[in-house]
C-alpha cells in the first residue's frame, strides 16, 4: 500500500475550488491512512483539523438503514410489510398529478420502498403538510409527528413504479421510533453509537455547532456573471468562487426532529469506525458487533428493476445500482471503476461521501464542506485513487 497518490489528489482538490478536506481509511478494523488538507476557515487561514465535526447530510442514510436493519434481524417486520402497519395515516394515500390532480393510489408503501427510495415521496419541504407540523409541534417539528403529516402531501407514483430521491428515510426513521419506542436520535446512540465508540457524533443540534466545520458554497462562474449584471461588480475569476454560508441543515426542520436523511453531525474519525465495522462483517474495530454479515449482504444487493434503474442516472453512479439504502457497484466497465463488485456507500449534499468494501474489509470516509460539492468529479477519481493505493 502506498497512498501518495491519494495525499496529491487530496491536495489538488484544495487547490482546485474545495475549501478543506479529510480522510480516513481503514482495512481490517485499523487505520492505514488519515490526512487533512487546505482550510477549516479560508478567510482566517485556520488549516483543516482531525476530529471536526461536519454536517454529512445524506451519508446519514447508512446509519439510518443500518439502525432498521437491526429491528428487521429482531423479527419486528419484513422489508415488504405495509407502512400504514406502523404509521397509519400512511393506509389511504393519493397521488400528485402534474397539474394539481389527485388520484387514489392502488398500491401501498411498504418498507421495501422506503428502504429504496421507491416510495414516490419527494423533497419538496415547502409544502402544506410541513406548514401544519411546525403549528402542531409549536415549531419543534418532532419527527412522528410530521411524518404523521407528510402523508397528507401524497406521493409522486405508484409505490415501487420508479426510483426518486426523497424523504423515504426520514419516514424510516419514524418507523425505528415507533418499533423500538424510543426517539430515533436515543436508539442510534444506544445501538450503533454506543457499541463502536463513536463518541462524536449527533443530530444536528445547537449545542454543537461551535465545534462544526464553516459550511460553504460554490458559485459557479455564471451565477456571477448574472450577480455582476445585476451590481455592476466585477472582479471575480472565471472559475467561480466559495462563499461562506450559515451552519444550518435545511433538512432538520426543528429543534426535535431528527433527520434520517440527513441530520447527522459527526466526525471523519467517528463516522470511519461505522464505515469500517459495515466493511468488516458488521463487528467493529473494538469488537462489538452491530449488525450480522449476512444482512449487510442484502443491504448491498441491488434492490432496482429495469424500469427503476432508468431514473437510478446520476452521472457519478454509472455503473451502479441501489441496494437498501446505498448504491453498490454492478458493472466496473460502465463505471470505469477499478474498485470492486458490490462495494457500496453513498454521499451528501456537501462532500462526505463513504466507500465500503466488504470482500477487501476496506472502508474509506473523505468529507469537505461545501454545498454543490463537485460530486460528479470527485466521487469516481476519488475511488479510482483508493484502489490505486491499496494495490500498490
Amino acid at each position: 500500500m502506498n497512498f501518495a497518490h491519494m495525499k496529491k489528489f487530496m491536495d489538488r482538490l484544495t487547490n482546485w475550488r474545495i475549501p478543506g478536506n479529510s480522510i480516513r481509511i481503514m482495512l481490517g478494523n485499523k487505520e492505514v491512512f488519515s490526512y487533512q488538507s487546505g482550510y477549516e476557515d479560508v478567510k482566517n487561514k485556520i488549516p483543516m483539523r482531525e476530529n471536526l465535526l461536519f454536517n454529512i447530510y445524506s451519508c446519514s442514510k447508512l446509519i439510518t438503514v443500518t439502525a432498521a436493519l437491526q429491528l428487521y434481524e429482531k423479527g419486528f417486520f419484513l422489508l415488504d410489510d405495509p407502512l400504514y402497519d406502523f404509521i397509519s395515516e400512511y393506509k389511504n394515500l393519493y397521488i400528485s398529478k402534474p397539474g394539481g390532480e389527485k388520484v387514489k393510489a392502488e398500491k401501498s408503501i411498504t418498507l421495501r420502498h422506503l428502504f429504496t427510495m421507491t416510495s414516490g415521496l419527494t423533497y419538496n419541504l415547502d409544502t402544506p403538510a410541513f406548514q401544519k407540523a411546525r403549528k402542531l409541534t409549536n415549531g419543534h417539528m418532532n419527527t412522528l409527528e410530521t411524518v404523521r403529516c407528510l402523508a397528507e402531501d401524497g406521493i409522486s407514483f405508484e409505490p415501487g413504479e420508479n426510483w426518486q430521491y426523497g424523504l423515504s428515510h426520514d419516514v424510516l426513521a419514524a418507523v425505528v421510533e415507533i418499533v423500538s419506542g424510543k426517539k430515533f436520535r436515543d436508539y442510534v446512540k444506544e445501538n450503533i453509537f454506543l457499541p463502536l465508540e463513536m463518541e462524536n457524533s449527533f443530530y444536528h443540534n445547537e449545542n454543537v455547532i461551535d465545534r462544526t466545520a464553516t459550511q460553504y458554497r460554490y458559485v459557479s462562474s455564471d451565477e456571477i456573471d448574472v450577480v455582476k449584471q445585476q451590481s455592476g461588480k466585477s472582479g471575480e475569476t472565471q472559475s467561480g468562487k466559495v462563499e461562506k454560508i450559515n451552519k444550518s441543515v435545511c433538512f432538520v426542520f426543528g429543534d426535535e426532529y431528527d433527520s434520517g436523511g440527513a441530520g447527522l453531525t459527526t466526525s471523519v474519525e467517528d463516522y470511519s469506525l461505522f464505515a469500517s465495522a459495515l466493511a468488516n462483517g458488521g463487528k467493529g474495530a473494538n469488537g462489538e458487533r452491530i449488525i450480522s454479515e449476512n444482512t449487510i449482504q442484502l443491504m448491498r444487493k441491488n434492490q432496482l428493476n429495469e424500469n427503476q434503474m432508468k431514473n437510478f442516472n446520476w452521472p457519478q453512479l454509472k455503473g451502479y445500482g441501489y441496494g437498501l439504502g446505498v448504491r453498490t457497484l454492478l458493472n466496473a466497465a460502465n463505471a470505469g471503476s477499478n474498485g470492486s463488485f458490490g462495494e457500496f456507500g453513498w454521499g451528501g449534499a456537501a462532500g462526505a461521501t463513504v466507500l465500503i468494501d466488504p470482500d477487501l474489509k476496506l472502508s474509506m470516509f473523505y468529507t469537505h464542506h461545501m454545498l454543490n460539492p463537485q460530486e460528479e468529479y470527485y466521487q469516481p477519481r476519488l475511488r479510482n485513487v483508493l484502489y490505486s493505493c491499496v494495490n500498490m
